[in-house]
């Protein structure tokens, strides 16, 4: 898969958590789920663990049992759960190594490699933390929206630092803009909302940018599902630290 198809992809997984979170929360819950699958049956080949079925299963159930537990919580603190789930998924991790009848090579890398992935799984549940907080619905449009601006943008074919540049640019102009035009949140969040997006897809982008097995079908999945994944803990930050 090209930078410019990833870039698109990523763009169109965006719009399409925009979409639910304009339409309805159950919507956002439902995507959030499909991008923790995404990103879960990738991540291990980009990765390069050794056990790939496991590390896959255990990051799997880790981001769907965070996105259960923050949708289950209510009204409740909205990341209180989280704790829990993480540490289940640790001990998953290191359940997943004794199942291993390959000698466990790179023990290490094996753990710390499905712990990240789990980590990065686990910030998808962040979209759905968002609909508790005032405007909530609003922050993951506006936030959605500059991410798949920004990522739309990361296609051009233009030298890496014009990239950045403009990749940043256009995701925190879409989020000053969606800020001034909804209600709930203002130019204010929605700039900051589009420019923590924007340095986040910015920085995949520039990382990503030479890995070749990412021209495979399968690592990809997790690099396109990544940035909207991780995004939804930044705009539950940003939206819990200006908002409320």
């Amino acid at each position: 898969m090209t930078v410019a198809t990833r870039s698109v992809v990523t763009a169109a997984l965006a719009a399409a958590v925009a979409l639910a979170g304009f339409y309805d929360p159950r919507a956002v819950v439902v995507v959030a789920g499909l991008l923790v699958l995404l990103f879960a049956v990738g991540w291990p080949t980009l990765a390069a663990l050794p056990m790939p079925p496991g590390s896959s299963a255990v990051v799997a159930l880790t981001g769907v049992g965070a996105v259960a537990a923050v949708w289950l919580v209510g009204d409740a603190p909205q990341l209180s759960a989280l704790a829990v789930v993480m540490a289940s998924a640790l001990v998953l991790a290191f359940v997943n190594e004794l199942l291993r009848r390959d000698g466990r090579e790179r023990l290490i890398e094996s753990v710390s490699g499905t712990v990240a992935g789990s980590v990065v799984a686990l910030c998808a549940a962040g979209w759905i933390a968002c609909s508790a907080l005032a405007g909530g619905e609003s922050l993951v449009v506006v936030g959605a929206l500059a991410l798949a601006v920004g990522s739309a943008v990361a296609a051009l074919a233009v030298p890496r630092w014009l990239s950045v540049v403009t990749v940043v640019a256009a995701a925190a102009a879409v989020g000053a803009l969606g800020g001034a035009a909804v209600p709930g949140v203002d130019l204010r969040v929605g700039a900051l909302l589009g420019l923590a997006v924007g340095v986040l897809v910015a920085a995949l982008d520039s990382l990503f940018d030479n890995f070749v097995v990412l021209e495979r079908r399968t690592p990809a999945l997790a690099a396109v599902a990544l940035p909207v994944a991780v995004s939804g803990m930044v705009v539950y930050i940003v939206g819990r630290v200006l908002v409320g």
